[in-house]
């Protein structure tokens, strides 16, 4: 009898894939798995109860209530001058911000949560800090209601308010970037999740929620370092506040104004183009580090 010698086979591995090569394997794999990515957003909205009335009710009661606890803070306990109708102009922030954070918030275990999924099945997990960020925008929907209401009782509901899709599609794109980070970075750093609530906290005070640009410009220290208030507007949330005001409450200067025109198309367009290479940055890091998930988790 012949002896049967068997080939050996070695794998590749002259080299590790560069940027471009990741970028677009992360492409294909999202657009070849767009029903898992579907399942999984139906999924996430079942976790969070987001698919029933009362699952979504929080949506509705947290930010009045939040607007009441910030109206409170700042016209009794701070006793500054307010904006006219400031319930309103500080709910044109809460909302957003609201969303941002719990795109964060689920995007820190939106890998780590599917331990055992990705131990037994090999699948592209980029799609899962996209599904958990995508399942955020119902939340998001449900929000508007009350939005709506408090707009309406102020009498500032115009037209323009149909920006405010586009606007959260902006934002939508900045907060996939944040989700795809830190989902990456949680499975290595499993405190992650406690600093980003730090943090969130830290950007609301830091970004004009609570008064509007115009007041943080006429700030003494402000006028005496110009440079800190060009900072201050290249803060994204800065670009998001003030595009959601414009066409929600109107002029922060001009008394009871409502909306008389759009959002500063051009800050938009900016922001939206470095959330489009924010997402790209953070995809070739996620890619760079998925091989090492399953032995991390």
């Amino acid at each position: 009898m012949f002896a049967v010698r068997r080939r050996t086979v070695y794998r590749q591995t002259s080299g590790i894939p560069g940027p471009i090569e990741l970028l677009r394997e992360a492409i294909a794999e999202v657009g070849s798995r767009q029903r898992l990515i579907r399942y999984l957003v139906v999924a996430e909205m079942k976790r969070r109860g987001s698919d029933t009335i009362f699952g979504n009710l929080w949506w509705i009661l947290d930010p009045i209530l939040q607007m009441v606890v910030y109206v409170i803070f700042v016209s009794i306990l701070l006793s500054t001058k307010q904006q006219p109708d400031y319930p309103l102009f500080i709910f044109a922030a809460i909302l957003p911000f609201k969303w941002f954070s719990s795109v964060v918030t689920d995007g820190t275990v939106a890998v780590i949560k599917d331990t055992a999924l990705i131990r037994q099945i090999a699948f592209p997990k980029i799609i899962l800090p996209i599904a958990s960020a995508t399942g955020g925008v119902v939340g998001f929907a449900w929000g508007l209601i009350p939005l709506t209401v408090v707009t309406l009782l102020y009498g500032r509901l115009t037209p323009f308010i149909l920006w405010v899709p586009v606007i959260a599609l902006v934002q939508y794109v900045f907060s996939v970037a944040a989700a795809i980070f830190v989902s990456a970075a949680n499975v290595f750093f499993r405190d992650l999740g406690n600093v980003a609530g730090h943090l969130l906290r830290l950007w609301w005070f830091l970004s004009p929620s609570l008064y509007s640009l115009q007041q943080f410009d006429g700030l003494g220290f402000v006028k005496a370092h110009p440079i800190i208030a060009t900072l201050a507007r290249l803060n994204p949330f800065a670009i998001l506040f003030e595009a959601y005001r414009a066409v929600i409450y109107g002029s922060t200067t001009a008394p009871y104004a409502p909306p008389s025109g759009g959002p500063d198309v051009v800050g938009l367009v900016g922001l939206l183009l470095g959330s489009i290479v924010l997402v790209g940055l953070t995809t070739i890091f996620f890619k760079r580090l998925e091989p090492e998930f399953a032995k991390v988790l």
